[in-house]
């Protein structure tokens, strides 16, 4: 079938060549450049207005940098490495995080700001409302440009939540498709938000967001299955064991071979097959089972209450007593409320932090928890990010998580400071739940012990004359982003010159707790301080925290 627009496009592209040959001035070719490159451009897919933001500029004469605010950091357990809370626009975080996290980020989590007339969204430093006739192009531009980041950084397994509503759900998929590629769509989970309002236009209420999922091939979430409960008994002493049913969802015209009745031996007794849900086993299978003492009938132990022949599964020698335990089955796209909360839990949960309502729309808890929860059951030492951290709920559950499991998650909060939104509510938060006090003193729980670091974005010159040693005074917060340090000059140490260097030599006696130290490259080391390095954990500062930059400012060739 003939592609009738791709036959319009080519005839038109003939023409412009015509053009070109009647038409050789600079204004005239550079004029019909740009139609050319319109009529070859993207044909099918999410298409939109592309725009320009302020801190995209900013960033054309400035670098960003991390500075530590150090009166804000918490230091509650000594064997946990720290989480991080980064203070600024997330563009300017992401980009950083890029040099540190490429590739490392297992889980990432947003609720971005959904452009709507009730959670309108900044752009260059103006709220976009309904009456902007570029707001979807505003805001697909906006997203497009953080998400791609945000593809760089997942692991090999790592996933992605976006929290959405129907405003922008569709583009937001189409965008997505686009960044993360369709083949790694996972699933568009539905959340209910609320319970059921009467009086609403059309008498259908709009109780549910959704939330898209992405994820690398190594990704595979999972939630703990139902309690497995194992006996021991008197003919198997000492060896715990569980049963199992032995149909299985399929007809007998799908498994011929398991097209046979079964007959208890000892009371003669005989279960036919069921032409809906065969046998799971053949014949041979059976008698098998039968000679290991694995089959169990109706009636040989009168706590099981079944009614068909069932398979014993031995518990692992490893175990010593009979128990219960949980195995990892798929999640589902099911969302209990009773587990994941609404939108008015996570308003209580903010007002029992803070006495008031400090933050609108906040996501329960119970959600962030379980997603991340779900996406974290195998790998519990996951780094999760979420770069629109809000009221914090993606740290607070991390914490929880890890308190419930016995977990190593990290988490790494980016958001801005409108209404001093990350001092006042982000930060105080987190800090309630790690100490247990509220800001005024009281008390709200008994809580839990993590370490925590306040970095805040800033700038330096692309022109300045000193530029590559401001950079170096910002290595530090590379290194223990990237990390998940804190460098103490004990246990964690940095060299940055010829000089530290003969100092570190000098008192290395004194470094007894010493677990690593990071050298500049540009160091010139004796023969004696480089078998000193050679014989403790040390690594050489990476340069690509900060290399592009001075390359582009003719700094290194």
């Amino acid at each position: 079938m003939a592609n009738l627009s791709q036959l319009k496009r080519e005839k038109m592209l003939v023409f412009l060549e015509k053009l070109k040959e009647q038409h050789t001035d600079d204004d005239s070719l550079i004029a019909i450049g740009e139609i050319e490159k319109e009529l070859k451009a993207k044909k099918y897919g999410l298409v939109w207005e592309e725009h320009e933001e302020a801190v995209d500029v900013q960033m054309k004469t400035q670098i960003p940098v991390f500075t530590e605010v150090k009166e804000r950091e918490i230091y509650a357990d000594e064997s946990g490495a720290y989480n991080f809370l980064l203070e600024g626009d997330n563009l300017h975080s992401l980009y950083l995080l890029e040099k540190t996290h490429k590739g490392k980020i297992d889980v990432a989590y947003i609720d971005p700001p959904y452009n709507t007339i009730n959670r309108e969204f900044m752009y260059n430093d103006c709220r976009i409302g309904e009456d902007d006739g570029f707001r979807h192009s505003k805001w697909i531009s906006f997203m497009e440009e953080r998400l791609r980041i945000a593809q760089k950084l997942m692991s090999e397994r790592g996933c992605i939540f976006i929290s959405i509503d129907d405003n922008e759900q569709a583009v937001l998929k189409m965008l997505c498709d686009e960044i993360f590629g369709e083949q790694k769509f996972v699933a568009l989970i539905p959340w209910r938000k609320r319970t059921a309002k009467s009086d609403v236009p059309y008498g259908i209420s709009q109780d549910c967001e959704s939330i898209l999922c992405y994820a690398n091939p190594l990704f595979k979430a999972a939630v703990r299955g139902k309690e497995r409960k194992y006996y021991e008994t008197p003919d198997f002493p000492g060896k715990p064991w569980r049963f199992h049913d032995l149909t299985k969802q399929t007809t007998i015209e799908e498994r011929p071979n398991s097209n046979f009745s079964i007959v208890n031996p000892k009371t003669g007794k005989e279960y036919p097959v069921n032409p809906l849900r065969s046998w799971a086993i053949t014949r041979e299978t059976f008698d098998y089972y039968y000679k290991q003492g694995r089959i169990i009938f109706p009636g040989d132990y009168d706590f099981l209450k079944i009614s068909k022949p069932v398979l014993r599964y031995w518990k692992s020698d490893d175990v010593k007593k009979a128990g219960a335990d949980f195995g990892l089955v798929a999640a589902s796209t099911y969302l209990p409320s009773e587990i994941v909360g609404m939108t008015q839990d996570g308003t209580k949960e903010i007002t029992s932090i803070f006495g008031e309502k400090k933050f609108n729309f906040p996501k329960s808890l119970g959600l962030i928890k379980y997603l991340i929860e779900i996406s974290t059951l195998r790998k519990k030492d996951s780094i999760i990010l979420d770069f629109f951290a809000g009221s914090g709920t993606t740290g607070h559950a991390v914490m929880e998580l890890n308190k419930q499991d016995g977990g190593h998650r990290k988490f790494i909060l980016c958001t801005n400071n409108e209404n001093n939104i990350c001092e006042e509510v982000t930060y105080q938060r987190l800090k309630t739940v790690i100490t247990g006090k509220r800001a005024d003193g009281s008390e709200y729980s008994e809580g839990i012990p993590a370490n925590l670091k306040y970095f805040k974005t800033d700038f330096v010159d692309k022109n300045s004359e000193d530029l590559s040693d401001e950079l170096l005074n910002h290595i530090k917060e590379m290194i223990e982003l990237e990390n998940g340090i804190k460098v103490d000059n004990q246990q964690y140490v940095i060299i940055l010159t010829d000089e530290d260097m003969d100092k570190f030599e000098q008192d290395i006696e004194k470094y007894a707790d010493l677990k690593a130290a990071f050298v500049n490259q540009d160091i010139l080391l004796t023969s004696t301080q480089q078998k000193l390095l050679d014989s403790i954990n040390s690594y050489i500062i990476p340069d690509y925290y900060f290399d592009f930059e001075l390359r582009e400012a003719g700094e290194l060739w």
